[in-house]
């Protein structure tokens, strides 16, 4: 049996409310009284609260039957703002939501350094800029994720970023230290999953997704939370073994699968074939319309060890839900039907294959989902994606 004194239970109604109204956007103290199973004097103390804190704001619905107008409580988006930070090689993205993960707007800056001691001065000139511009707003900006694309530990401890050739570096601590804001530290493909998780897949709670642009990552939630391992490493699926003996990986093992199905390997490929050093998609589109053979093998190729890769995913975990992010499933035609005629084996089991319909939005997105979560106190977010606002802004 569960026990806790008069804060903590009060603390955990509180977030049970918070996420209902998350939830449905629009809900009357009756309604959440039912879907909470609540006491309607506890709604009414705890909806009184969340109003005086500027949290939730009311209004009322046209109602043309007799009576009250029914009064419906939602979140004010506009109380307070997530800073999502996409720290990638070469450049650094930052994209600012309202409290509903509605992106208000996003910058990316290039970067001509991997230099630990000169990128952190840029993040923290950045981040200040951002509080200033903020902090009239009820709550100013509520927290800021920084997205890696490496290992980062339990503790959120930068354990090694291969393009950066960073090693245990305590960004949140040096960020903390300047900053005097919450600082949340976390994988990219986490973050990506997380983004599909909150913003589309609200009914599972076992998902993966397989983020396929500069190198192999693999996001988990199971039971609405990260899976992350012993030390907080799981998910480095690229680094996977799928040619013995094949080619040299910066990992030191050969034959790694990020090295024959990452979108990099491609245009690596193809740059060193065709001798064009800046290789854009454009070129693929423009090659694919075209017919160009030597690009559709090339396609084949990646989706044939791209599904190899997925089988032993899916043998290892049994995803509900399989999320594949990659711009070149997008362009190529009938890509995820051909990945799934690689999949037969008997033993296969999933519910939904699927390329992510957020995109490269996921990574920053899934970051300002994270520091709304924390800020919020609630297990889970549900946000609509689908939400016109949000994508006009984004």
């Amino acid at each position: 049996m569960v026990t806790g004194d008069a804060a903590y239970i009060k603390r955990i109604n509180r977030s049970i409310i918070i996420q209902e109204i998350v939830k449905e956007g629009l809900i009357s103290r009756a309604d959440l009284s039912k879907a909470t199973a609540l006491t309607r004097a506890t709604i009414s103390a705890q909806v009184a609260d969340l109003l005086e804190e500027g949290l939730i704001v009311e209004q009322q619905l046209e109602y043309n039957s007799v009576g009250r107008k029914p009064i419906m409580l939602s979140l004010d988006g506009s109380a307070g703002y997530a800073l999502g930070i996409d720290l990638d090689f070469g450049k650094i993205t930052f994209t600012l939501s309202n409290l509903l993960g509605i992106p208000i707007s996003s910058n990316t800056i290039e970067i001509n350094t991997t230099a630990y001691s000169e990128t952190l001065p840029i993040l923290i000139d950045q981040i200040k800029n951002y509080i200033v511009e903020w902090k009239d707003n009820r709550y100013g900006i509520v927290g800021i994720v920084i997205a890696i694309h490496g290992l980062v530990s339990k503790d959120e401890i930068i354990h090694y970023v291969p393009r950066f050739d960073w090693n245990d570096i305590n960004l949140k601590n040096d960020l903390e230290k300047e900053i005097g804001i919450d600082i949340y530290i976390e994988n990219n493909a986490n973050l990506c999953a997380f983004a599909e998780r909150v913003f589309v897949h609200h009914s599972t709670d076992n998902l993966l997704c397989a983020t396929l642009y500069s190198g192999i990552g693999l996001g988990m939630m199971r039971n609405n939370d990260f899976f992350r391992g012993h030390n907080g490493y799981a998910g480095e699926a690229g680094h996977m073994i799928v040619v013995p003996e094949g080619k040299q990986c910066e990992c030191g093992n050969k034959g790694c699968w990020e090295k024959y199905a990452s979108e990099a390997s491609v245009f690596k490929q193809l740059s060193e074939d065709r001798k064009i050093k800046n290789m854009t998609y454009e070129h693929i589109q423009k090659w694919l319309d075209e017919g160009d053979e030597d690009i559709h093998d090339k396609m084949e190729q990646f989706i044939y060890y791209l599904s190899i890769g997925l089988n032993n995913m899916i043998n290892l975990y049994n995803p509900d839900v399989l999320v594949l992010d990659s711009e070149f499933l997008r362009m190529y035609p009938n890509s995820i039907h051909k990945i799934r005629e690689n999949l037969h084996s008997s033993i296969s089991h999933y519910q939904e294959l699927l390329i992510s319909s957020i995109g490269d939005k996921a990574c920053s997105l899934g970051a300002c989902a994270l520091a709304i979560k924390h800020f919020l106190d609630v297990p889970i977010l549900n946000l609509n994606f689908e939400n016109q606002a949000l994508q006009d802004e984004f």
